[in-house]
């Protein structure tokens, strides 16, 4: 029989697996929808306004606050490419088991508390999961991984492209609204690199619970990494942010 204190993990953890499932992040490594060729890694973010509107009744959504106008780290991965160096039992226990039943992951203090406010999940073991699987793949250690992501996260959270989102309370946002927000922000061609990850509300009608951004490997600002990357097509190409009109 199940406890009560295992369903607050299971439901955050479905949460969490839906999410990763609406950005793509979830099907086997052959599978996964990634920019043109050329764009050599994929940072993953979510907004998550947008995802509990999405899914109002998730439990994940409880602890939310919608005050928050801010994207959170969700992935950065090489396309194609998932588990590298990990051995197969691992894999699965990764895939299936508790995310903290995975091995601990060394980070600074200073990185530590960065990521828990970027990745609220990553109290449940979720940076230990994405670490195996996608940062394996990009990064030399954790450490080198999440510094460097949390970084470019920082990056776009500076720009202007938070706050084209959150001054869309109770309308649309269009992918040419984001694509020339990046432009702004980022250079011209940016935007092009960008696509939007949606999900239907109950209405039926699209919800934006998430970006995903072409990047070129290696070091550089994200400026850099994105004009270095090639252009994307986006399925979504408009959608609500979540956040109701102020009365």
């Amino acid at each position: 029989m199940m406890t009560n204190a295992a369903l607050p993990f299971k439901a955050v953890v479905s949460f969490v697996a839906l999410l990763l499932a609406c950005l793509g992040l979830s099907q086997p490594a052959a599978a996964q929808s990634a920019p043109a060729k050329g764009a050599r890694e994929v940072l993953s973010v979510s907004w998550q306004p947008g995802y509990c509107a999405a899914r109002p009744k998730s439990r994940g959504c409880g602890g939310f606050t919608m005050a928050s106008k801010q994207f959170l780290l969700v992935s950065r991965f090489q396309a194609r490419k998932s588990y590298c160096g990990i051995d197969a039992a691992l894999q699965q226990k990764a895939r299936k088991g508790k995310w903290t039943d995975l091995p601990e992951i060394v980070l600074a203090s200073a990185t530590k508390d960065r990521l828990l406010v970027a990745m609220p999940a990553a109290k449940l073991g979720l940076d230990r999961r994405q670490w195996l699987r996608s940062g394996s793949c990009v990064a030399p250690s954790a450490e080198a991984y999440y510094s460097r992501s949390l970084d470019l996260l920082d990056a776009l959270n500076a720009s202007p492209v938070p706050a084209l989102f959150g001054g869309k309370a109770g309308a649309a946002v269009t992918l040419a609204e984001v694509r020339v927000a990046f432009d702004e922000a980022f250079g011209p061609g940016a935007g092009e690199r960008v696509r939007l990850s949606c999900r239907k509300g109950a209405d039926g009608k699209p919800i934006v619970i998430g970006l995903t951004i072409g990047l070129a490997a290696g070091e550089g600002t994200l400026e850099a990494l994105i004009g270095g990357a090639s252009p994307t097509t986006s399925r979504c190409t408009e959608g609500t942010t979540g956040m109701a009109q102020a009365g």
